[in-house]
């Protein structure tokens, strides 16, 4: 057991809720707790705990890290974090040139280190909600995520011993809320829905097609594809609040030209904290007054803002509300008329000015505001974590993701010009399109090579990135993938025909792009001859053959096919798809050597992604199906067709005499491939076991001071408790005076002890000194739960007498030729009746003397 999903949401507004079934589970009463972790000394906290201590101390708060995962230490945005958060000391990684932040100069976390804290601490609060342990997530990120950035997930979770199903898009997870509890409105007319979410820190736009399609497996079922995707890196309500803060600093500077706020990290964050409350009061009033007490020397500062300030502090901000909208659109191909609805998602889309600019952008009637903008993405992860674990069963709904940035592959070969000359050409290959569906797989072969050589695995064409974006977004390099034994295969194998060395990448259901294997493909042809027929077989065939039977003979031309089809990987599944990675399958699959011959073939209309009508046709009749169609397969394609249509001739002559039928036989030869990561070096091994060390080691500190922590409060409220306990009158008459002043003795012993050296005490002293102080009020303790029960069981053992007096009574009245009981049985019941009466009769409450044992009474 053990599923979970993990909501990231808008990285900088939620925790990373781990959601098990319900919200309810979330500590904080709001449903939702900030990305924020505090680290004092010999204290961590998490969410609005570490928010408070960022006011208290603002160096060891840490916020907003999520923005530095998978980026080198000379991206734009860790310099813009450094400008927000001046007061955090970031350092270079050496090794990977990535980002630390520096607590000491013996402790220093990475940013993935820091989220490894915070989905063991949301994971905590799944364990608790759900009473068992958790051991799987699905965790949204944002879209715009790129490889890099998607890989320092995946750390980060494995650093929090989290085994991940799926890294899901935030969008994606909003649209699938959407859709799940709109199932019975979907249908096979396809609904164009735009979400657009703004949040803390980004904005993105996204256009999701819902449409009913058939499944192999489970008949009809709804799907959501994503159409098209914008997005705004630091478009959110985190710079509006930063706005804000600077404005109320510049108040208070002018009230107090002495005094420079700016200059003090914990007024700065109080400031930041009453421009969030503000921000969110502005939404509703058209003016309010931000007030803080004691922001700097004691001085208390009041300032009055209008929402028409704001706005205006604001206004290039709000200009760039449309930019993502126009974005998902031009990626989509698809205009707002083919639009059905927009609908808002993200906390900073309650601004007021947010929405006219949006709905003004838009040109629709109104803005959809029908569903939760906090809690969709997180409710959405539920439900596909729910889907993909094996401990729920859910109503299936497909679910298809696009990849915002393309990627190619990219290499360098040979050729012979026209005089002879050789030079060397850069070819590049698309393999996968801007918005290509995943999860796929995809084929490149390379025809041309006969030796060791290396490629390169970058980011396609990324135009549509405007020049801050494409600094934030990193190196556009991947991979450099370098091919050792390929020449070694074509010696071992000099008598085969060679196929082309073969690269199979794969994108999961994460987005996360990988190489999984190289092969040096070969064929031959083989002769095999058929056993001779039994007279029984011959006499068959030859009564089929003249009543027209044709039945099939055995290796046939499409069974000779069938024996060297090779698995297609990336075949399309719907209609645009089809269209739209057409080029994308002829490039991603193209033959490395060939591209003049391929240029001559989609001339001359011989092109193998022809139409999709055709590569049906072709698949049902076993054809090979990869789009470089080269000059082999066309022409074992065309021999096959006649040895179709001759069938029963041939039939008829494997009747008379032995054939011998050529045979294809493949061969397949594993490549040694090395990788070389180029945009954001992964972890090794021994880092990733030491950061899991680390925070393993946190985590069991901060369970020892919480053990401590409840060990002393067990200890403290027992001994107020039981010195209380000593005044009461219940406890005053089960026990004497000399009694009574023992127990207080040790008691102010034990207070006398917490005061001077329990503060310092390990926790197994503070448990031995709690079991001592019961073992010494044990016996008090016994005696007046004894009383308790007192009047209950005198009830039940009188109201037992009584029955058994009257069933007396009736069984001495039997006559004696009916009686079934012996006089022995009565009289040994009568006596027992008068024994208890006797007991009972001198015994009140409270008057008599309580007996020794509650069990007398049971006698």
């Amino acid at each position: 057991m053990g599923s979970a999903s993990l909501f990231t949401g808008d990285w900088n507004v939620h925790l990373f809720q781990l959601v098990y079934s319900s919200l309810s589970l979330l500590r904080e009463s709001r449903r939702k707790t900030p990305v924020a972790v505090s680290l004092k000394e010999n204290e961590r906290l998490f969410g609005d705990s570490a928010l408070g201590m960022s006011i208290r101390t603002p160096r060891v708060a840490f916020r907003y890290f999520q923005d530095l995962l998978g980026k080198r230490i000379d991206n734009p945005h860790v310099a813009l974090y450094r400008s927000r958060f001046p007061e955090h000391e970031l350092v270079k990684d050496e090794t990977r040139q990535t980002v630390i932040f520096k607590l000491s100069p013996t402790i220093q976390y990475s940013p993935e280190e820091m989220l490894g804290m915070v989905l063991n601490y949301s994971r905590g609060l799944a364990e608790e909600f759900a009473e068992q342990p958790i051991k799987d997530a699905v965790i949204t990120v944002p879209a715009y995520f790129n490889q890099a950035e998607r890989r320092a997930v995946l750390h980060a979770a494995r650093m929090a011993d989290l085994k991940v199903l799926q890294l899901i898009n935030d969008n994606t997870a909003v649209a699938l809320n959407y859709g799940v509890f709109r199932r019975k409105d979907i249908n096979a007319t396809a609904q164009n829905i735009m979400f657009y979410d703004m949040g803390a820190g980004s904005t993105v736009c996204t256009i999701v097609t819902y449409q009913t399609v058939k499944t192999k497996d489970s008949g009809t079922q709804p799907q959501l594809q994503i159409q098209g995707i914008g997005f705004d890196r630091t478009l959110g309500g985190l710079e509006m609040e930063l706005r804000l803060r600077d404005y109320l600093a510049k108040l208070f500077n002018e009230q107090h030209p002495s005094k420079d706020v700016r200059k003090n990290p914990r007024a700065m964050a109080k400031l930041l904290k009453e421009a969030n409350r503000l921000k969110t009061v502005l939404s509703a009033n058209a003016d309010h007054v931000a007030q803080i007490e004691g922001l700097l020397d004691d001085i208390d500062f009041k300032a009055k803002v209008s929402r028409q300030e704001f706005e205006d502090l604001c206004s290039d901000l709000f200009k760039r509300v449309p930019g993502p909208v126009q974005q998902a659109l031009s990626s989509a191909e698809m205009n707002m008329d083919g639009i059905d609805q927009v609908i808002l998602v993200g906390g900073a889309t309650r601004v007021p000015k947010v929405q006219e600019v949006l709905l003004k952008a838009v040109g629709k009637e109104e803005l959809g505001k029908n569903i939760n903008a906090d809690e969709a993405a997180a409710m959405g992860a539920v439900y596909q974590a729910a889907a993909l674990s094996k401990a729920f069963k859910v109503k299936p709904f497909i679910v298809r993701d696009a990849a915002v940035f393309p990627i190619q592959v990219e290499f360098t070969r040979e050729v012979e010009e026209e005089d002879k000359s050789k030079s060397l050409k850069h070819n590049k290959r698309i393999l996968f399109q801007r918005m290509a569906p995943y999860p796929q797989r995809k084929v490149i072969t390379f025809n041309r090579y006969t030796d060791d050589f290396e490629f390169y695995v970058n980011y396609g064409d990324l135009t549509f990135l405007n020049q801050d974006d494409l600094r934030v977004f990193g190196s556009l390099n991947l991979t450099t993938v370098r091919l050792k034994g390929v020449g070694d295969s074509f010696k071992k194998h000099s008598d085969y025909e060679s196929k082309g060395i073969k690269a199979h990448f794969n994108m999961d259901d994460s987005g996360v792009l990988s190489l999984d294997r190289v092969e040096s493909v070969f064929e031959t042809l083989v002769e095999d001859k058929l056993e001779e027929e039994s007279t029984l077989t011959k006499l068959g065939n030859t009564i089929s053959s003249l009543f027209g039977g044709g039945g099939p003979t055995p290796e046939t031309g499409e069974n000779l096919t069938d024996s060297v089809q090779e698995e297609e990987e990336s075949l399309a599944e719907t209609g645009k798809e089809e269209q739209g990675e057409k080029q994308d399958q002829k490039s991603s699959t193209a033959d490395a050597g060939e591209e003049q011959e391929q240029e001559k073939q989609q001339s001359s209309g011989q092109a193998e992604t022809a139409s999709p009508k055709v590569e049906s046709q072709r698949k049902e009749e076993g054809e090979k199906l990869e789009p470089q169609g080269t000059k082999e397969n066309r022409e074992t394609a065309k021999e096959e067709e006649p040895s179709k249509s001759s069938s029963d001739s041939t039939a008829t002559k494997t009747e008379e005499e032995k054939i011998k039928v050529p045979k294809k036989q493949k061969l397949v030869h594993e490549i040694t491939m090395e990788l070389d990561v180029n945009d954001v070096p992964d972890l090794v091994e021994d880092e990733l076991k030491s950061s899991m060390k680390k925070l393993q080691d946190l985590t069991i500190r901060d369970l020892e001071k919480q053990e401590r922590e409840k060990s002393a409060n067990s200890l403290e409220s027992f001994i107020f408790e039981t010195q209380d306990k000593l005044y009461q009158e219940e406890y005053q008459f089960v026990s004497t005076e000399e009694q009574r002043e023992e127990i207080s003795k040790k008691l102010n012993e034990a207070s006398s002890w917490m005061e001077e050296e329990g503060y310092a005490a390990a926790t197994k002293e503070l448990k031995d000194k709690l079991s001592e102080l019961k073992k010494l009020c044990r016996n008090l303790f016994f005696r007046v739960e004894e009383r308790r029960k007192w009047p209950e069981r005198l009830a039940a053992l009188e109201s037992l007498l009584n029955h058994s007096t009257i069933f007396l009574r009736g069984a001495r009245m039997i006559p004696e030729s009916d009686q079934i009981f012996t006089e022995v049985e009565l009289s040994t019941l009568e006596k027992a009746i008068n024994e208890t009466t006797q007991f009972l009769e001198p015994r009140s409450i409270p008057k008599a003397p309580l007996p020794s044992r509650s069990t007398d009474l049971e006698k």
